[in-house]
């Protein structure tokens, strides 16, 4: 089933646009990591998803029904979508109080209250500190106990923006294992950001890139700081030589950053005679989401993300630790602010 559906969403600030969305849907019942690069729109669309902004324009429907911005509407949803922040406040009460807090504005009866906290606490690992106050916590505790007080509210949908962000290893991977521990049992849709590329790579079920409040498919890879192509590597110096960086687009190459296209790098054998560069293939693997592509990691002074049809790979057939050359179009290099 479809959850949410969005349709030409626009969000502006000061009559700047954040967020420039043609199509997107989200499925119920998976996990979804919203990624990208810093200022892409990740928490502006978190707070969309959660029903606690307003887009500029554009269509947004839930579970198949147009979502009208008024608070008559939006307060029911409010009760189906939890948002868990980054940096998650508790109440300077116990750890179950803060639990019972938003049962008992629902109104739910107290043997119903005990039940569910006890729940929530036991699965989060946290029974043992019920009565424990909140603010004496330590970081992945918080992180654990916000997630129990989400969870007893029984949403459908979880948000979390940056859930093991402030967090040590070790509580990172329990978050992660809790969070898809929520998912499968309880069923409810979590949808998460993170720069967290080892999280981001094995948690979600789906993802979705976001660069500059667009959607695009590969855009958490290959993002460079622009000072690289002052570096004097054959990659380097084939993309400096573009006349889009010589007509200003590279005024600055101290700051910002640039993209290279997985999808429009291309890979020659030894014997091409095509202007590349030299590079060495590491990892190579199927993509999870599109089983007709391959991804191919390869260095050639930095380390490239490369996405090519299978059909492709089979008539190379490069092999890890084998030579390559890489050529970078100039179609497939963008500047990121």
């Amino acid at each position: 089933m479809i959850l949410y559906s969005l349709q030409k969403l626009e969000k502006s600030f000061n009559e700047k646009t954040v967020l420039d969305i043609d199509h997107l849907e989200i499925e119920q019942g998976f996990i979804y990591a919203l990624l990208g690069p810093n200022g892409s729109g990740k928490t502006t669309l978190l707070n969309i998803l959660g029903f606690l902004d307003k887009p500029s324009r554009g269509y947004l429907s839930f579970k198949g029904h147009s979502v009208s911005f008024n608070e008559r509407v939006l307060q029911p949803l409010r009760k189906k979508v939890v948002m868990v922040n980054q940096n998650p406040i508790l109440f300077t009460t116990t750890v179950y109080k803060n639990l019972e807090f938003g049962l008992k504005i629902r109104k739910v009866a107290k043997l119903q209250r005990r039940k569910l906290i006890e729940e929530a606490l036991e699965m989060v690992g946290l029974r043992h500190l019920e009565q424990a106050p909140a603010h004496k916590l330590s970081g992945g505790e918080t992180q654990r106990a916000v997630l129990a007080r989400a969870m007893v509210l029984s949403p459908e949908v979880i948000l979390c923006d940056e859930p093991t962000a402030s967090v040590d290893l070790e509580n990172q991977l329990k978050i992660g294992r809790l969070l898809k521990e929520i998912n499968q049992e309880k069923k409810i849709t979590l949808i998460f950001t993170s720069h967290d590329k080892r999280q981001a790579a094995s948690l979600p079920q789906h993802r979705i890139f976001l660069e500059q409040g667009k959607t695009s498919r590969h855009s958490y890879e290959n993002i460079f700081p622009r000072h690289l192509l002052k570096d004097k590597t054959p990659l380097m110096d084939s993309i400096r030589d573009y006349q889009t960086l010589q007509n200003g687009a590279n005024n600055s190459l101290s700051n910002a950053r640039f993209r290279i296209d997985p999808e429009a790098i291309e890979v020659q054998t030894l014997n091409s005679d095509e202007p590349s560069s030299p590079g060495v293939v590491g990892r190579i693997s199927r993509l999870s989401q599109d089983k007709a592509s391959i991804r191919m990691a390869v260095s050639c002074g930095v380390r490239l993300t490369v996405v090519m049809p299978r059909e492709t790979y089979k008539k190379l057939r490069p092999l890890v630790g084998e030579q390559v050359l890489v050529s970078v179009p100039e179609s497939a290099v963008s500047f990121i602010d």
